[in-house]
């Protein structure tokens, strides 16, 4: 593999927490009649390094929290804290900054560009970061690719890959630009068991390369019990969060 070494990461003392979230309330529709809220004080810390899964029963306000840690969203309540710098009160331009220098993302749906090849997907963020790709980075795109096993396929469109090589596509641009946190939303959801499997097998795999923190919302149980911590949402509230010693034995 000839992953290009990441360039020092300037971030602050390991003892504080990448994310830390403190009585986070979302509210939709906020002053109407049809007003809702859906997630209630949330206390929640992700430290760097951490490999966890979010789980929950539908509606219990997972794609909003995911949302909201993404800075896809802004939260109505509480207090957000992301790599040491405060999202309260940023203004769009500061939420795009600290998104594309903290975070990474994986879809259910890999989201990726049909007229591109699988090379220029995962260049694609730093394109629209530095208008070019530079040598140094198209060759670190090239090792991602090659870390994911797609060595011979960095020229395919993605109607030439399966559903299971998208996604490993869709992995490699998530770490395009080296972030301290990805943020995976179903990531095994459209694909069979073996390619679930082999998927999942790539996150941890990666995780232990670059050392990047993962949050990874499923609703697969056997998935679940393969990362290092549960975090468990019901009803807009943490129900559980616990970590697991049989998530680092199944790696």
């Amino acid at each position: 593999m000839n992953l290009a070494a990441p360039s020092p990461p300037q971030q602050p003392p390991s003892s504080e927490p990448l994310v830390h979230l403190a009585g986070v309330r979302k509210v939709y529709n906020q002053g109407l009649p049809s007003q809702v809220e859906v997630l209630h004080g949330i206390d929640l810390q992700i430290q760097r390094g951490e490999f966890a899964a979010l789980i929950g029963p539908s509606g219990s306000g997972k794609s909003t929290l995911l949302n909201i840690l993404g800075l896809l969203e802004r939260h109505n309540g509480g207090a957000y804290e992301l790599a040491g710098q405060s999202v309260d009160g940023q203004d769009d331009d500061g939420l795009t900054r600290l998104r594309r220098e903290t975070l990474g993302f994986v879809f259910q749906f890999h989201h990726l560009l049909p007229a591109y090849s699988a090379l220029e997907n995962v260049t694609m963020p730093v394109l629209m970061r530095d208008g070019r790709v530079s040598a140094a980075l198209r060759e670190r795109a090239r090792g991602l690719l090659d870390s994911v096993g797609l060595t011979q396929a960095m020229d395919l469109r993605p109607a030439a890959l399966s559903g299971g090589m998208q996604q490993r596509v869709a992995v490699a641009r998530a770490l395009m630009l080296e972030p301290a946190l990805v943020l995976a939303d179903e990531p095994t959801g459209n694909l069979d068991t073996a390619s679930s499997d082999d998927v999942f097998a790539l996150l941890r795999k990666m995780h232990q390369q670059v050392g990047t923190s993962f949050l990874i919302v499923t609703h697969d149980p056997r998935l679940a019990a393969r990362c290092d911590r549960v975090i468990e949402l019901i009803d807009g509230r943490v129900a559980t969060d616990h970590p697991q010693e049989i998530g680092r034995a199944h790696v």
